[in-house]
């Protein structure tokens, strides 16, 4: 198998690991659009909340996007590159926690793959490394994109900031790693990430590199 691309977390604070590559390849079910290997991350409070407060959208219908913690943070660069795709423009969504909600919406993802990349991946950032890789960080927050075409970036320069565009039934980032930036002909590559530390079953874990498990919480603990 490939070695993992390395990158940094691409944001401080808290947050939960949702279909890690660590559970199951294909991660989040499919090889399309180079999704192979991707995660998501929520962010959570020291409670391990999404959304601090809830109302009657929570249990059957839609909520606001800024109601949840990840809506507005920003998103870093997880390693050094150069842009070569910036989307912008694509609307933030409603979210859904409720599962009459998300039923619905689930059954809309075919409609939403035969629109097109834009209409997956929402507002995103893709970043090519030295080695070949290109690494995609999706369903950003729209109009806060932050960098263009040919920028040259860091690990931590500000990409943008976490959204709920494209997608996504609430506010998470998806980080993806692929050999091609079409993402339509692109494969996936697996990732890890440096330096982190992770809570799995309320043990707090040092992990110098690692796909973070299924819904553990990861927080970067490295310093700028």
């Amino acid at each position: 198998m490939t070695e993992p691309v390395i990158l940094s977390l691409p944001f401080v604070g808290r947050w939960r690991a949702i279909n890690s590559p660590a559970r199951r390849v294909p991660s989040h079910g499919s090889n399309l659009l180079g999704t192979r290997y991707a995660i998501d991350f929520v962010a959570v409070d020291d409670r391990g909340r999404s959304a601090r407060d809830w109302s009657l959208g929570t249990l059957v219908g839609t909520e606001p996007a800024d109601r949840f913690i990840a809506f507005g943070l920003p998103i870093l660069s997880p390693i050094d590159g150069i842009v070569v795709a910036v989307h912008d423009g694509e609307v933030d969504h409603e979210a859904r926690r409720s599962p009459l909600t998300l039923i619905g919406y689930m059954l809309g993802q075919a409609g939403r793959l035969r629109a097109g990349l834009t209409s997956i991946a929402g507002n995103h950032v893709l970043i090519a490394t030295p080695d070949g890789a290109v690494v995609g960080l999706m369903h950003l927050r729209a109009g806060s994109l932050r960098v263009a075409i040919g920028d040259s970036v860091s690990v931590g320069t500000p990409l943008g900031e976490c959204g709920n565009s494209g997608n996504s039934a609430q506010p998470h980032v998806h980080v993806q790693v692929m050999d091609n930036e079409d993402a339509t002909v692109a494969n996936g590559l697996p990732l890890a990430f440096r330096g982190y530390r992770e809570w799995v079953r309320g043990a707090a874990i040092e992990r110098p590199t690692g796909a973070p498990a299924e819904g553990a919480i990861v927080e970067s603990t490295l310093v700028a």
